[in-house]
């Protein structure tokens, strides 16, 4: 059982987990565990079930996805029935109505839909996974260089369930770096695997960038794979021009995620996602939605 805070309506909620029960045999018991280390942390295993998610035959179970998970498809411009495979409708865009993006240089904005864990005054060699789970930002990043640079910044951790609009966005007017790639493996991003796997974050697959943000100083963007996740996609340009809001990639299928860090003194984040990270628990947020100020 997964409780997250509900800023809008100021509540705690249970969170719906697509395929629950399998995760928590898969992560907790000896059989389980070793059907994630012998398959399904493997790229073959993500590849495969990607495939599938691009036939025809996997829109079959759009309908009864949205209607299990409640998903509210006003947002967005196609019916259930108009997506040729069950990725189309994973990675669908939303409606140009949907989001307002605030431009006010000030007001950080929330890059992706998702679960929002928030650190600030972080210890690059201590950063936190969960509650007895720590990893370095050296070994996140695989870089001798960048990492040094972000020691007593803030560190936030966007979590995508199966659920969740798909693509991640800037969260300022900017410039942003090439793409680095770490190869990796597929695990769970899902609580109840970060509760069982070390390190969870350096092992899988993982890219990152680097976003000069007019605003917020350097601001390192990184994208984390997961279980089923078969691509990474980047779809801005590289070093252009880029307006708030705007799209940077997106996941293909499985639950994903996205974590920003600043340097000091570059953001203060809400209070309220502060607390409720300091309280154990995840905020859910919507992409566009304002999480700090400058």
């Amino acid at each position: 059982m997964i409780k997250y805070y509900n800023r809008k309506e100021n509540k705690y909620e249970i969170e719906k987990v697509a395929g629950e029960k399998y995760l928590n045999w898969s992560y907790s018991s000896p059989s389980g565990k070793g059907l994630v280390e012998l398959l399904l942390k493997k790229k073959l295993f993500s590849k495969l079930y990607g495939h599938y998610c691009d036939t025809k035959i996997s829109s079959r179970k759009i309908k009864d996805f949205i209607k299990d998970f409640s998903i509210d498809m006003s947002i967005y411009d196609n019916k259930d029935n108009e997506y040729a495979s069950f990725n189309e409708f994973f990675i669908r865009p939303l409606n140009k109505d949907a989001r307002t993006i605030d431009t006010n240089s000030d007001i950080l904005i929330s890059p992706c839909d998702g679960k929002i864990s928030a650190y600030e005054d972080i210890d690059l060699n201590d950063l936190v996974q969960v509650k007895g789970f720590t990893y370095s930002l050296k070994e996140l990043l695989e870089d001798n260089e960048i990492y040094n640079l972000y020691t007593g910044g803030t560190c936030l951790i966007f979590r995508l369930c199966p659920t969740d609009y798909h693509r991640f966005h800037f969260v300022d007017n900017g410039t942003c770096s090439e793409t680095t790639k770490i190869k990796g493996h597929y695990y769970s991003v899902n609580p109840i695997a970060l509760k069982s796997v070390k390190k969870l974050f350096c092992q899988n697959k993982r890219e990152w960038s680097v976003f000069h943000s007019d605003n917020f100083q350097d601001i390192i963007y990184m994208e984390v794979g997961a279980t089923c996740v078969g691509s990474i996609i980047q779809s801005y340009n590289p070093n252009a021009k880029i307006t708030k809001g705007a799209e940077k990639g997106y996941f293909k299928f499985g639950g994903s995620t996205v974590i920003l860090f600043f340097k000091k003194d570059a953001v203060k984040i809400h209070e309220d996602l502060l607390k409720q990270t300091q309280l154990g628990f995840e905020t859910s947020v919507l992409m566009g939605e304002k999480i700090g100020l400058k």
